[in-house]
């Protein structure tokens, strides 16, 4: 269980002794074989079905505790625990449990005139931190895709999810024992004090090699600013939704209304609507009034509230605001060229999405919008590292360096070279 630690001389001792124990473990770990990685998440997995129950229980706590502490609904729903959400939490691991291992991968390999047969490898990281709030889920997604790529992990969750973190951690634990694998490859910080925070981003003496951010912008903002470690920076999903005057008004109605509210709380949701002013006089009041009749609160620019008197007027704030709430800025814009302008000024470099037929129009916003993830006629909301395929994610990196989009196995490897010779000396 978390708990609030003493003085900042005993944070600092707590966490560097936290840092050692990951390294050590990190050794065994990075060459354990993919069938004993296999077999702890599978137990993982079980592990959290197992302690279903006492998981609700503890979330509970943790729902009541943020009820009290005023936290938005939003923010309750990230939070919230369910049996459907604790079985895909499960079914997660599972599935990152099937994925190939990929430590010892041979990327590339080639050979020299001089007879030197040269090979990229994969190799894991090593000790990878990783500091989050409000979801509990994060702590299984975190903790099997570091197992499966080789990597010891040092957790830090919020405060609001302390009581869930502790039960899907022990769940954790089940499944290394049961493999024989080091219990130190998956800790938790035990301490709410924000101090545990700062030494993990000092590298704990050398201990740490990468540290993953997911949460609000503040945090982001202090692990990039703090940092002494390379940082794989999951930004604001500031996501935009550009409906082009090609596009089937059927389709754009149904994709608007699941792309912003089928979880308004994930970084996934959209909170930007563009619409081309070709078809404003079709489209917009349409998607505008689905929109509202699922309780999602509207703010236009001017062009939109004379359209769609229901609007609410959109202030140069609400263009480069993540809601994470049912609400929604929108625009007009003139045809791709313009939703491209206003993406390029206010985008967190995340998530975009185009609904349209015409295939230039699409080639165009593909090729000049530089997102991490960019969509065609599907909704926003499949940014995620388990939509792609990967099993689960630890967050979408929206920087340019070694991991963008969804975080999974592969981006959590380095690589290096073994170099095969027979004898060769460098003249």
């Amino acid at each position: 269980m978390l708990t609030k630690a003493g003085t900042d001389t005993e944070i600092a001792s707590l966490m560097a002794e936290i840092g050692r124990q990951a390294r050590a473990a990190s050794g065994p770990l990075a060459i354990a074989s993919a069938e004993r990685k296999h077999a702890a998440l599978i137990a993982m997995a079980e592990a959290l079905i197992r302690r279903k129950d006492e998981i609700l229980a503890a979330n509970a706590l943790d729902i009541a505790n943020a009820e009290e502490a005023g936290l938005t609904s939003a923010m309750l729903d990230r939070l919230k625990l369910d049996n459907s959400r604790i079985r895909a939490m499960a079914d997660g691991v599972r599935a990152i449990a099937e994925l190939k291992d990929p430590v010892g991968e041979i990327i590339a390999e080639w050979d020299r005139p001089n007879g030197l047969h040269i090979e990229r490898v994969r190799t894991p990281l090593g000790v990878v931190g990783v500091i989050y709030e409000s979801r509990p889920n994060v702590t299984a997604d975190a903790g099997a895709l570091c197992l499966k790529s080789g990597n010891a992990v040092i957790l830090r969750g919020g405060s609001d999810s302390a009581h869930s973190t502790a039960v899907i951690h022990a769940a954790l634990i089940e499944g290394l024992k049961a493999a024989g694998l080091p219990e130190d490859a998956i800790q938790i910080v035990p301490t709410t004090d924000r101090a545990a925070v700062g030494e993990m981003l000092k590298g704990l003496q050398g201990n740490i090699d990468v540290i993953i951010p997911r949460g609000g912008k503040s945090l982001v903002a202090r692990v990039q600013s703090e940092a002494r470690v390379p940082v794989f920076a999951h930004l604001e999903g500031l996501c935009h939704l550009y409906i082009d005057g090609s596009a089937g008004l059927a389709m754009a109605r149904r994709i608007a209304v699941n792309a912003k509210m089928r979880r308004t709380g994930i970084c996934g949701a959209a909170e930007t609507l563009l619409v081309d002013r070709a078809v404003a006089s079709t489209h917009l009041v349409p998607i505008l009034e689905d929109l509202h009749k699922a309780s999602c609160e509207i703010r236009g620019s001017a062009e939109v509230q004379a359209l769609f008197p229901d609007a609410k007027p959109a202030s140069e704030e609400d263009w480069s605001t993540e809601y994470l709430d049912a609400i929604i800025s929108v625009a007009l814009v003139d045809g791709v060229g313009g939703a491209i302008r206003h993406i390029d000024r206010y985008s967190s470099h995340h998530t975009e999405a185009i609904i349209a037929e015409d295939e230039r129009a699409v080639e165009r916003f593909f090729n000049e919008i530089d997102s991490a993830i960019l969509l065609h006629n599907a909704s926003t909301q499949f940014a995620d590292g388990g939509e792609f395929g990967m099993g689960a994610e630890i967050g979408i990196a929206t920087g340019k360096m070694h991991a963008r989009g969804p975080v999974g196995v592969e981006q959590l490897t380095s690589f290096k070279y073994r170099v095969r010779g027979n004898g060769q000396t460098r003249p």
